[in-house]
């Protein structure tokens, strides 16, 4: 019997693939763009502010010489994720990847957070998701293949007080992930989410020295620190190479061991 050959670490090159994230010119979002660069992949860098885009995406594109465009546009609005698509498909004539990385946090007890507050972090969190998801699927299913990563969250799979909207928010994610996964599968687009517990991100600066940042947060870590940017890289690289092409709706935890006690 002739021994089957693997492809080793070369299945984690991402030269001549292109991506899309969202939220990517800052946070995880940068890091998981900077990862998927150093792999080779081609980016578009999605968000709110055209001159914070351009200037990250002309930072990758100088780093690792990749072709890195940006795209400002709001993840809530389906024309503006519809021509986000089309503008990535019209530049690198191809869509394999999309991270869903765009997202925000609104603390504080229920009694205190108005229907408001509720609304912005599921607008952004789930309904900005669900649009950029729905906008790439028809240039996927075209090109047979695909990856989609969104971004959940631990608190999508535990609970922590005074984050109601942020855990609905990521919870919902967490389903959308599993429910979108098992409809695309047949076309061989692969749908899965990152679980990152505490980085400190701007979104995590408020709480970095506070008592429940250093007690319920990271002190609740195996490993007691915040995770450093780069460690959230690994993972995305694997979801979106063929490393990873037999992962179907799974929830990967990068989160020091927090959801492990």
């Amino acid at each position: 019997m002739t021994k089957e050959k693997l492809p080793g670490i070369s299945q984690f090159n991402l030269t001549g693939k292109a991506a899309i994230i969202t939220g990517g010119s800052k946070g995880l979002g940068l890091a998981m763009a900077a990862g998927l660069a150093s792999a080779g992949a081609d980016l578009m860098l999605v968000n709110r502010t055209a001159s914070e885009g351009a200037e990250a995406a002309k930072e990758i594109s100088d780093d690792f010489g990749v072709k890195a465009i940006s795209f400002a546009a709001d993840i809530t609005n389906q024309e503006q994720t519809e021509a986000m698509a089309k503008t990535a498909f019209d530049t690198f004539g191809r869509i394999d990847i999309l991270i869903n990385s765009a997202g925000i946090n609104i603390r504080g007890p229920i009694d205190e957070l108005s229907l408001d507050d509720f609304n912005k972090v599921m607008q952004v969190n789930v309904q900005g998701t669900w649009l950029c998801s729905r906008a790439v699927v028809p240039f996927m299913k075209e090109a047979g293949r695909g990856s989609i990563i969104n971004l959940a969250s631990t608190l999508g799979l535990v609970g922590l007080s005074n984050r109601t909207p942020y855990t609905a928010s990521k919870g919902a994610v967490v389903q959308m992930t599993r429910a979108l996964a098992l409809e695309l599968a047949p076309f061989n687009i692969n749908v899965n989410a990152i679980c990152p517990g505490p980085f400190l991100t701007a979104m995590n600066v408020p709480i970095a020295d506070t008592e429940e940042g250093k007690k319920f947060v990271v002190g609740a870590t195996a490993l007691g620190r915040w995770g450093e940017l780069r460690e959230i890289q690994g993972a995305a690289i694997f979801l979106a190479s063929d490393a990873g092409t037999y992962m179907v709706g799974s929830m990967l935890t990068v989160d020091g061991g927090w959801t492990a006690r």
